[in-house]
């Protein structure tokens, strides 16, 4: 009936070709680099966040500016994203001169952000940009705070030595476990349905679901169709949910986000209330679900009056190498992205934004299938019972950050936005959709024949050959 899986397989480098498996010299994960010759690690000069700041040494100091995202890339290489800024390093200005320069720019693909990792045993590596064949370099062996970091032909010495020492550990690959033309299967539903913009999860068994509500409430089942109810994660509420949204009741929580991630589970939630900007995301985890240890981790994001977007409807994203970024947001200017630390499991970076439509938009999902990024999102008005407007639409890119466009090539910013799901007599304004794997949709609908009542919805999400997804 249903496919499910609680934990990812497959290294990222096993994504590549064979000849590109054999240089996978390091796994993927974040990693602190520090000189042979000096101790010292590589950083962004001064936590610069721009692009073409300078990339130097200093002594450790646990800043994430030390820290870089460290994963394959297509053709063998590796990029390193620094875990302050968001941004490459790379050669500046394709410089392919001994002495070129080192610098940080906006992650582009380009063979200057490109590097081959050399594994010289005792975990010392050489790093050898793609684009100029030269290796990275502490200049002149300087010992001072700060000396500059640039590239130079490889001679193997001390200043070309880089002991990489991992720090934080990302998700393998996503799981697509999607059918290409299936047949339509809509689950026959029991028990606890009534639901508004449900999230599901599974874990070791137990198909697990929470939703808008007081204090995060949630729902359980063995099967994925019978559905029990479970207490709140927080029934008191938290004291700085009405800190940071001051009119908020104190335990309403919206559109929660269940992922499981490098072997703990992560709820994110959305603390905000109607027609307001003034809104923020919070997070939670814990060891499992089962296990209902849940501690709080704080806010994640926060927007007031003064930005031009929503944060809520938050949804956790992992991309084709496994890494987490999180989309969100609504109305107003529209979806947004951030990258978000694996250690800390919070945003980071640039903000990027994703869709926009003037007859209104939210509860992003992002997932990976085939070489594709799809946004779902749901357009129109909710909340309204049989007079909501909602429906679920897509689109498709290659890269994470967009452009997004939808069968006919509309861009997602420009109101684009195919329709999988506009609902029907019975179940009117589906939306405030999850996708599980790439396989299993699950929505809220509001029942015609019970007066409008929002109920659970779900379905296997089927994908035609052309890679669209359907029912």
């Amino acid at each position: 009936m249903h496919s499910a899986r609680n934990t990812m397989f497959g290294f990222a480098c096993g994504l590549l070709s064979f000849a590109s498996w054999q240089s996978c010299a390091i796994d993927s994960g974040v990693y602190t680099i520090s000189s042979k010759h000096t101790g010292q690690l590589v950083e962004v000069g001064g936590a610069n966040a721009s692009d073409g700041a300078n990339i130097n040494q200093w002594p450790s100091n646990g800043h994430d500016t030390q820290k870089w995202l460290v994963t394959p890339t297509d053709d063998g290489y590796y990029s390193l994203i620094n875990l302050s800024s968001g941004k490459a390093m790379e050669i500046y200005n394709f410089d392919t001169e001994n002495g070129g320069n080192v610098t940080q720019w906006e992650y582009w693909g380009g063979d200057a952000q490109k590097w081959e990792v050399n594994d010289l045993g005792n975990n010392e590596y050489y790093l050898v940009n793609k684009n100029s064949g030269k290796a990275l370099d502490l200049l002149g062996f300087s010992t001072d705070n700060g000396a500059n970091i640039g590239q130079w032909q490889y001679s193997g010495n001390n200043a070309q030595r880089w002991t990489m020492t991992k720090v934080g550990s990302i998700e393998n690959a996503p799981w697509d476990p999607s059918t290409t033309n299936g047949a339509a299967n809509h689950w026959a539903l029991s028990g606890n349905l009534v639901t508004h913009d449900p999230t599901i999860g599974y874990e070791n068994g137990t198909w697990w679901l929470f939703q808008t509500g007081p204090g995060i409430y949630g729902k359980w089942s063995s099967d994925g169709v019978n559905w029990n109810g479970a207490a709140p994660i927080f029934p008191n509420g938290l004291n700085w949910w009405q800190q940071y949204v001051p009119e908020h009741d104190g335990m309403d929580i919206w559109a929660p986000e269940l992922k499981h991630y490098n072997g703990r589970a992560y709820l994110y939630y959305s603390v905000s209330t109607f027609g307001s900007r003034v809104s923020a995301i919070g997070l939670a985890s814990a060891s499992s679900v089962s296990a209902g240890d849940w501690q709080d981790e704080g806010v994640v994001v926060n927007t007031t009056n003064s930005n031009n977007y929503n944060a809520i409807d938050p949804d956790l994203v992992l991309d084709k190498n496994g890494a987490p970024w999180l989309v969100f947001g609504s109305w107003n200017s529209g979806i947004k992205l951030k990258r978000i630390n694996p250690i800390t499991m919070k945003p980071y970076g640039s903000l990027y934004s994703l869709a926009s439509r003037s007859g209104g938009i939210e509860a992003p999902t992002v997932i990976y299938r085939q070489g594709y990024y799809y946004l779902f999102v749901s357009i129109g008005k909710c909340c309204a019972g049989v007079d909501s407007t909602y429906q679920i639409a897509y689109g498709r890119s290659t890269d994470i950050r967009g452009p997004y466009l939808d069968k006919n090539g509309v861009d997602m910013m420009s109101s684009g936005g195919s329709i999988l799901d506009a609902g029907n007599n019975v179940w009117v304004g589906p939306g405030g959709q999850d996708i599980l794997n790439t396989d299993v949709i699950v929505r809220h609908a509001y029942d015609a024949n019970d007066n409008g009542t929002p109920k659970l919805l779900i379905s296997t999400l089927n994908w035609d050959s052309s890679g669209w997804p359907r029912y």
